[in-house]
């Protein structure tokens, strides 16, 4: 069976939307296990502005203080060059970009049209041109935007081109408000993937409206083997009305592990990392495995 990489996102992508503060101590705390549990690369924080999003105020604490597993590497999202020279001083191995195909949903993320946002990546690349960083371009709402509809699929592939041109080795197609159908997902990645068959490409899924693991499904049979995912099931698009969480890491590795593929990941030291999680917030998360166990988790019938 094809190895699967698993990487999770939680402590930027699902941190990001808790109104609570999570101490930075506990966020280390909690990517230390995920590091230990064997997932391919940690989202570990994003350089924004702290009046932006307060509960990342702590990026470059978390992330020179983080116990580093030479199998994992540790990635953080950067919106300007300004975030950049902050994450370059705390030891990162990938800088991760983003833009929405959609400009109305870029227009409201950050202010600027997709264009714009591409000439400020040329500012960042023209900055890194010495450096030895891995970088991976994202291209947010790539299966919907909640104000726009349906996403030109020539657009995507205009893009992702545009990524490679600046010089980014990897690319994520993101269903930031979990508009994305199997159908569509098998498509869209098997074209990409025809144009461009030696590119790492990552599939990012919300799980809004419960097509999340079907997508992957279809994306696998498609032949993509790179997932994020964030522990727990947290995260969404705070420019979405309703749109909930990530996929769920655990629940993702649970079910590629009872179909067979291969993974570095250990189930278990996930699901001990996800009721760690759970302990830390004032809410359920939305996972479905620490709720319900594993299938292998059998119950003795005289305690039903």
């Amino acid at each position: 069976m094809k190895r699967i990489f698993i990487q999770e996102v939680v402590a930027r992508d699902g941190l990001q939307n808790e109104n609570q503060f999570i101490p930075t101590d506990q966020k280390i705390a909690l990517i230390n296990q995920l590091s230990d549990a064997g997932v391919d690369k940690v989202e570990v924080t994003s350089f924004v502005s702290p009046k932006a999003i307060p509960n990342l105020s702590d990026a470059e604490e978390v992330m020179k203080k983080i116990t580093r597993k030479p199998n994992v590497t540790y990635s953080a999202l950067v919106p300007n060059l300004r975030g950049v020279e902050r994450a370059m001083k705390c030891a990162v191995d990938e800088l991760n970009l983003l833009v929405s195909v959609s400009e109305t949903h870029n227009l409201k993320n950050v202010r600027r049209t997709t264009d714009q946002t591409f000439d400020s990546f040329k500012e960042i690349m023209d900055f890194l041109a010495n450096e030895d960083i891995q970088l991976n371009g994202s291209l947010g709402t790539s299966f919907g935007c909640p104000f726009e509809g349906d996403i030109p699929e020539d657009k995507v592939l205009r893009l992702i081109d545009n990524y490679l041109e600046l010089g980014i080795s990897g690319i994520t197609l993101a269903d930031t408000t979990g508009m994305a159908t199997p159908a569509q997902v098998y498509q869209l990645s098997t074209n990409v993937l025809n144009h461009w068959p030696d590119l790492p490409l990552t599939l990012h899924f919300h799980n809004t409206r419960g097509m999340g693991l079907a997508n992957v499904h279809e994306a696998i049979r498609a032949g993509v083997t790179r997932f994020d995912a964030s522990l727990g099931g947290l995260g969404g698009c705070p420019f979405a009305p309703g749109a909930s969480g990530n996929i769920c890491t655990e629940d993702l590795v649970h079910m590629l592990a009872f179909m067979g593929y291969e993974m570095n990941t250990d189930l278990d030291q996930l699901i001990g990392a996800a009721n760690y999680l759970q302990s830390l917030l004032t809410h359920e998360v939305p996972g479905q495995i620490i709720k319900a166990g594993k299938i292998t988790d059998l119950h003795s019938a005289s305690q039903v």
